[in-house]
Formats: C-alpha cells, sequence, structure tokens
C-alpha cells in the first residue's frame, strides 16, 4: 500500500518543523499546495546555508535574511543529520498532488526536486561516498554527459594543424600563436571594461535589466579559476578576473558575456527581481554551486558569448574596437578568430579527461599531458585546468554540456535573433531545469 498522493496539503503542512517563518509570506499563494512548497522551500534554504558551513564555497551567492545566515554559522547540523533532512524534503516533495499545484508551481516543484537531490548527493559526498563521474554529475546537476574516448577528437586536431602555423606539436604552436595575442597588463582594465560594455549594450537591446543593477571589477590572483561572478544581491555583483595566466583579447567579450551580460550576473539579477521577490520563492535566495542551477547558469552564460556576437560579428567587434585598445594588430584578428572556432570542437574533451583523472586512472602529469594534447593548453593553462578539476570535480560538464543543451533549446525558439533573445531571457528568469532544455 502507498501513501504518495493520500497525504493531504494541511497534514503535509503540519508535518514540517515548525519553526517562526523567516521569509515574508509569498504573494498569492492560493493553491493547496502553495504553502506546503513554501515551508520546503524555507527550509531548504536553512539546510543549504548549513551545508555551506560544513562545506566552504558549497554557497555561491545568499541575499535571504541575515539572521537566518547568523544561525547557520552558529550551530549548523551535522552532516549526518542534513542527510536526513534533505531526505526528508525530497520525501514531503514527493507526496504533493499535482493537482494541488498551478502550472507555475508544478514548475517550481521539479525545480525544488532537482536542487534537493543535489544536496542529496553532495552531502553523500560530503560524507565520504564515492560516486562515477557520471553518476556524480547526473545526481549534483540532472544531467548524465556522454563521454567520449579522447581518440575521437583526433580528427579535430588533425584539422587544426593544417591551421596553425609552425613547426612542432600541436599545442607548442597553438601556445606561440596565441601569445601574440595577449592583453598588455596595463591595457587590461581598459579592454575588460569596453568588452563588458559591449555584452550589456547587446543584452539591453533585448532584455530588460532591473534597475540600478550594477558590477563591481576586479583583478586577482590564486585562483583555479579564469573568472568568477560574486552574487551580492539587489542585483549588483562583484566579478572577479583571473590574472594567474596571460589573458587574451577574446576573453574580454567572452568573461563579459560570460560573467557578466546575458550571463552569471544578468541571470542572478532576474531571478532575484521575478522569483525571489516577484513571487516570493525563497529558494532563489540562495545559491548552492553543486546543483541543476549551475547546469543552467554556466550552460546559459557560455551560449550567451555567441548570442549577443553571432558568426563573425565577436571578431569584428574585437578588431575595431578591442585591438587598437590593447595595443593589437587588427590585421591578424581574423586568423585569430579561425582558431578559436575551430579549438571550440575541442570543449567537451576535458569531460573525459577529468573523468579518467578522477578515477584514478591518469596521474595528475598524464591530465596535464592530456589537456594540452586534447584541449591545447600551454603547459600552465593545462595545470590551472587540472586545478580546477581537482577543485570542481565533475562540474566542467556545466560549461559545454549546458552550454550545448541551451543552444539548442533556444535555437529551437525560432530563427530570429528576437525570437531566441526571448527565449533565453525565460531560461535565466525562471526555475529552468535541464530537462526543460530539451522541449
Amino acid at each position: 500500500m502507498t501513501f504518495r498522493h493520500a497525504v493531504s496539503a494541511a497534514a503535509l503542512a503540519a508535518s514540517l518543523l515548525l519553526g517562526a517563518p523567516a521569509f515574508a509570506a509569498t504573494p498569492g499563494a492560493a493553491t493547496p499546495g502553495a504553502e506546503v512548497l513554501n515551508r520546503i522551500a524555507e527550509d531548504f534554504v536553512r539546510m543549504t546555508l548549513e551545508a555551506g558551513v560544513r562545506e566552504p564555497g558549497y554557497v555561491d551567492a545568499y541575499y535571504g535574511p541575515e539572521a537566518l545566515q547568523n544561525t547557520a554559522k552558529v550551530a549548523p547540523r551535522p552532516v549526518s543529520v542534513l542527510r536526513k533532512e534533505a531526505d526528508r524534503l525530497q520525501g514531503l516533495l514527493g507526496h504533493i498532488p499535482d493537482k494541488d499545484l498551478d502550472a507555475d508551481e508544478k514548475r517550481r516543484k521539479l525545480f525544488l526536486k532537482g536542487q534537493i537531490k543535489a544536496a542529496q548527493t553532495r552531502l553523500a559526498m560530503i560524507a565520504g561516498d564515492k560516486f562515477s563521474f557520471q553518476d556524480e554529475a547526473e545526481g549534483l546537476f540532472g544531467v548524465r554527459p556522454v563521454l567520449k574516448p579522447l581518440k575521437s577528437y583526433d580528427p579535430i586536431l588533425a584539422r587544426l594543424d593544417k591551421l596553425v602555423p609552425g613547426k612542432g606539436d600541436l599545442a607548442s604552436r597553438v601556445d606561440a600563436f596565441q601569445n601574440k595575442y595577449v592583453i598588455p597588463t596595463d591595457k587590461l582594465e581598459p579592454v575588460m571594461k569596453a568588452g563588458i560594455a559591449a555584452c550589456k549594450a547587446k543584452t539591453e537591446e533585448h532584455i530588460k535589466l532591473p534597475a540600478n543593477e550594477r558590477f563591481d571589477l576586479s583583478f586577482v590572483t590564486g585562483k583555479p579559476w579564469s573568472g568568477y561572478n560574486w552574487y551580492q544581491g539587489k542585483a549588483h555583483s562583484l566579478i572577479e578576473i583571473n590574472t594567474d595566466l596571460p589573458i587574451y583579447i577574446s576573453r574580454a567579450l567572452d568573461l563579459g558575456c560570460h560573467e557578466g551580460y546575458p550571463g552569471h550576473h544578468v541571470l542572478n539579477a532576474l531571478l532575484e527581481e521575478k522569483l525571489t521577490k516577484g513571487k516570493g520563492w525563497v529558494e532563489f535566495s540562495v545559491y548552492p554551486l553543486f546543483s541543476p542551477q549551475s547546469f543552467i547558469a554556466e550552460g546559459s552564460a557560455n551560449f550567451g558569448i555567441e548570442l549577443a556576437f553571432p558568426g563573425d560579428s565577436k571578431t569584428a567587434f574585437e578588431r575595431d574596437k578591442l585591438y587598437p585598445l590593447a595595443g593589437l594588430d587588427p590585421k591578424t584578428a581574423q586568423a585569430y578568430g579561425e582558431l578559436q572556432e575551430a579549438k571550440a570542437a575541442l570543449s567537451s574533451a576535458g569531460n573525459t579527461i577529468a573523468a579518467e583523472y578522477l578515477a584514478g586512472r591518469m596521474t595528475k602529469e598524464q591530465a596535464v599531458q592530456a589537456m594540452m594534447k586534447y584541449s591545447l593548453y600551454s603547459r600552465g593553462g593545462a595545470e590551472k585546468r587540472v586545478a580546477f578539476v581537482e577543485t570542481y570535480r565533475s562540474y566542467v560538464i556545466n560549461y559545454n554540456l549546458g552550454q550545448d543543451m541551451v543552444r539548442a533549446h533556444v535555437n529551437r525558439a525560432g530563427k530570429t535573433e528576437d525570437a531566441r533573445w526571448k527565449a533565453m531571457e525565460r531560461v535565466i528568469s525562471e526555475p529552468t531545469t535541464p530537462a526543460d532544455l530539451r522541449k
């Protein structure tokens, strides 16, 4: 006998931990299941904040009540208890009948299920449980990646070999070629700001941004990533650019779109405006890094580059605006643009390398060498990428597989630029799940 749909919304609400509400009442919570979702969402926020104390870096952003965060810091529950809490919340979600929810609330329920499944997986990892790369990725991000054998990328390398001048191994030749396109240190800030401004202008043509949105730009060192958006709440972001390695001219628009517009900054600002404030959905006030939300965030941020600058327009803008700012020769922009486009076909090779390395089937040096050969990183870049894998593990799938799925979803919306931007806005302002991208 099952009780899956035999529990009323009122009974479910009574079964939740009944503390003083930390959040304001949700506007228009009229359906029988809405209040249950609200209480599950509040407990999800508490659980996530406490998990963030147990694992630094687990919480990427939080802009809810400060008192709730302070409580989590003072008295976080043990990981074993947090695992039981995640199981409890998942069980409660499974018992909310769809008939008790409207269409928006059904999407909210599915979003929460994915977020809580990710919490169950990550808390198990914190406790010491081991997963295969694919099981881990599916549990955390809601998508099971297909890992291609590295030899399947050999034809792409063969094509690139003909494109890059010089003698010697391909990775070294690519490195030497790209070194001609490094932004000088004294030009870095104006070039990056010009790139971000261009990404914002393109985005504002299609998406109405929240009032008073803004970002601060900072340059840092000693990080495993190349750029990071730290969302502060109230439509404000801190965008950090890592200068450990040389920054190529192509990265100005890449980082400007990815970290800023229409990437992470815009996604977080829209979710805050439309869901946290507009609907009172408190689960969006906290962003657990290891969750399907990151699959959507990274995939849309990467696709946002080509959405804002389709075809040859990226190379043209760099040639006309950024090369002069950086003191580089605009006449060589086309050749560099062609190389970047060709290299993009290798993006998923890093998933296979990460899986092999994390499973112990590659040593660290073998992983570095594989990154150099199949992702065409410099030695320093390959070491930095392996360090990223060590820190973030299967998170790497979000950049390439996420981009592929967002691209396919947005392009299905229509052939016009307007239709695609509208589809993109829905992706980054609604409770989008990886399953939604298949529609």
